[in-house]
């Protein structure tokens, strides 16, 4: 099984090798994106099988060469030598490449959708969706990704009631899926005269984001409505009804854009994230049916799960699902993110090497 799914991946790279040099796809940006993107996830697992493959080939082909008799003694002892060292270094490349597939996730270079809703706590929440949203941003611009704000609901304090955004580059969602959840934050806020501690809690959703592919929508089935966009304390902010409600009749599921002044874009911008709720939607019910089965996912997996909490006093972030805490809270805030996402990635790396044992 794990030679057949190498060998699929072999032939993928080598077909996304001639389309990313064809000029048709060069010339459509879109598909270009997609095959390059494809193309990078799976270098590292094909170029390690195609070590593998040339080291048994020279071992087989060293092993004819010992077979017969014709060569002299010193010649047959270098062979004998070079045999040695490349049986040695089959384990370790076998070893590796069942690593990397058992990290191998088809959604892993998708671009995400990232949903931050304040919770409990009220403005003070709201605040630290902003936070969040920061911190998110900078963790993505460290690593050479893109972000576009999809839609947003402004609170009277500044924060964010809900903030909709894109994330889009390599590697986004194998790096951004265990934030999904719940994130608490222990904080005196600014309008606390006694300095008492508050505990407030903002909701992260991330959504791989859905193609074509992936989600058929028929248009019969939406209900699209415009209106004029509002502001903080729902005074209007544009005079056009450029905003834009979609319902999606089968399942109930409602995605509303108002940040752009075309209601073009504003339905483009809702139609990416309508696409990426049903795909999710569709995954959840799925992942459902054998959630009991299930051993190797950090966490429940649920969207209620308290997954984090930002303690300022103590300078302490703690990730409840792996027992993971360091104290540097105002870096991580700034975008250095990555220590605890490497952490968790590594936890699930070790579940899933303990489930193929």
């Amino acid at each position: 099984m794990m030679f057949e799914a190498l060998e699929t991946r072999l032939r993928r790279y080598s077909e996304l090798e001639g389309l990313v040099t064809d000029p048709k796809v060069i010339a459509d940006s879109s598909a270009y994106q997609r095959y390059t993107k494809e193309l990078a996830s799976l270098r590292t697992i094909v170029s390690k099988y195609k070590e593998y493959k040339k080291t048994g080939a020279d071992i087989a082909e060293l092993e004819e060469v010992l077979d017969k008799k014709s060569q002299d003694a010193e010649f047959a002892e270098l062979a004998k030598e070079e045999l040695l060292t490349l049986r040695k270094k089959m384990p370790g490349l076998e070893k590796e490449i069942e690593e990397l597939l058992l990290e191998d996730d088809p959604d892993a270079n998708k671009n995400i959708i990232v949903e931050i809703r304040a919770g409990t706590g009220g403005q003070e929440a709201s605040l630290f969706a902003s936070d969040l949203f920061r911190m998110y941003s900078k963790y993505a611009a460290s690593q050479g990704w893109a972000v576009e704000m999809l839609s947003s609901s402004l609170s009277e304090a500044g924060g964010f009631k809900e903030a909709v955004f894109g994330i889009d580059g390599t590697g986004v969602y194998r790096k951004m899926k265990f934030e999904s959840g719940v994130h608490r934050v222990q904080r005196v806020p600014a309008t606390e005269a006694s300095g008492r501690i508050h505990t407030s809690t903002v909701s992260v959703a991330v959504l791989p984001e859905a193609e074509d592919v992936d989600i058929k929508i028929d248009p019969k089935d939406l209900k699209v409505d415009v209106f004029r966009s509002s502001g903080a304390g729902g005074q209007s902010v544009n005079t056009a009804d450029s905003a834009v409600r979609i319902t999606h009749l089968p399942t109930g599921v409602v995605v509303q854009c108002q940040d752009e002044r075309s209601q073009l874009k504003n339905k483009n911008k809702a139609m990416k994230v309508l696409r990426a709720r049903l795909l999710d939607k569709a995954v959840i019910e799925q992942h459902d049916k054998i959630a009991k089965e299930r051993k190797t996912q950090i966490g429940t997996g649920e969207r209620s799960e308290k997954i984090r909490t930002y303690n300022y006093p103590d300078r302490r972030i703690t990730d409840h699902r792996i027992g993971f805490t360091v104290h540097n809270l105002e870096n991580v805030l700034e975008g250095e993110l990555e220590e605890v996402i490497m952490e968790l990635l590594k936890q699930e790396k070790d579940l899933k090497l303990k489930e193929a044992k």
